[in-house]
């Protein structure tokens, strides 16, 4: 199969590299999977979706996730729409871990604690396209990082590489790996991807129907921590999301943190490649349902968007979205009875998720 010529919007990224420290002569593209009338918008600036597109149960089009229009609003955005987040995702407390004895202490980016990697973490990065094709039976891309020994605070050497691919009917897999090369290290990758099925900037979420395949979650603290280390059944509390649930039907009644809304960390039940969860927006037909092979997930309802800029002109307040992180448990490496996350040289670590649409 032939390969498509890169999409779109190449930057000489002369404003953009003295912003981030990256290398001018590094370009940052726009790369567009298309099969029929279902596509996704890459940019290789924190391998990041800045849009998916499908249609409705009428046949109606529409962009389902949140995010921004250029690149430049891409680079300078601090709610992660949509990229790939690591070396290590979610929160770390303090910024810091052990690990073999030795102690790290890592980039501070959200208070008192790291978030995301660090303020250059994974999702501030220009990532090499190691292959596009964009059309065909099955259009990908497939994205390469080598995050250096100390980047972010992080020890060794990591390579990356993250494939983001279309197939029938309405599926985009995203195949993540990363091979220590040289020290052991913490690794967990999260794609902040905001969901509207009913479309981007239609209005809040609070409606759609939300399955969750977690019996326990593990409960946070203010600083969105797990600090005590628990993990409880959500049998009787409102995190229980075991059934069919509308978003909003108890999302008055928990704190995600300082804010009204979810942001908590469930345990999947089950292990290897399996559904996680599946959404349902009533007014457009279109349904979602996600899998992976990952120990835990984030829910977060959006609870800090505020009048915030996005898409078409498009402006997004509290609830209008919604995130399904995949991930490790958070804050895992300091607490050892968490499942680790320690990859060591020549280890592979591996993240897949898949997103099947329905309508």
């Amino acid at each position: 199969m032939a390969r498509a010529p890169v999409f779109v919007a190449f930057l000489c990224l002369a404003a953009i590299a003295l912003a981030s420290g990256a290398d001018a002569r590094k370009m940052v593209g726009v790369y567009v999977l298309k099969k029929g009338d279902f596509s996704v918008k890459i940019t290789n600036w924190g391998a990041t979706i800045m849009s998916i597109v499908v249609p409705d149960s009428k046949g109606n089009l529409a962009d389902v996730v949140l995010g921004m229009d250029t690149l430049a609003e891409v680079v300078n955005d601090t709610s992660y729409f949509g990229p790939l987040t690591g070396r290590v995702a979610q929160r770390m407390a303090r910024g810091r871990f052990v690990l073999d004895g030795k102690v790290y202490h890592t980039y501070l980016n959200d208070g008192k604690n790291a978030i995301h990697g660090g303020h250059r973490g994974f999702s501030k990065v220009i990532w090499t396209v190691k292959e596009y094709v964009a059309g065909g039976d099955s259009p990908y891309i497939t994205l390469y990082h080598r995050s250096f020994d100390g980047e972010q605070g992080f020890p060794g050497d990591l390579d990356v590489y993250a494939t983001y691919q279309l197939s029938s009917p309405y599926v985009l897999s995203i195949r993540t790996n990363a091979t220590a090369l040289n020290k052991a290290t913490p690794v967990n990758f999260l794609q902040h991807v905001y969901w509207n099925l009913g479309g981007q900037g239609s209005g809040d979420v609070l409606g759609h129907t939300l399955q969750l395949s977690a019996s326990r979650y593990s409960p946070l603290d203010e600083e969105l921590l797990p600090s005590s280390g628990r993990v409880e059944p959500v049998a009787g509390t409102n995190y229980d999301f075991r059934t069919p649930t509308p978003i909003g039907a108890r999302i008055r009644q928990v704190m995600g943190g300082q804010a009204v809304g979810y942001d908590i960390n469930y345990v999947i039940d089950g292990e290897g490649m399996r559904k996680v969860a599946a959404v349902r927006d009533g007014k457009s037909g279109r349904g979602l349902e996600i899998s992976a092979n990952q120990p835990a997930m984030q829910l977060y309802t959006g609870n800090w968007l505020n009048n915030t800029k996005g898409k078409d002109g498009k402006v997004y307040n509290q609830y209008g979205g919604f995130c399904l992180e995949t991930q490790a448990y958070p804050d895992a490496v300091n607490h050892p009875e968490f499942p680790s996350i320690t990859v060591r040289p020549d280890q592979v670590y591996k993240h897949d998720m898949v997103y099947k649409f329905s309508f």
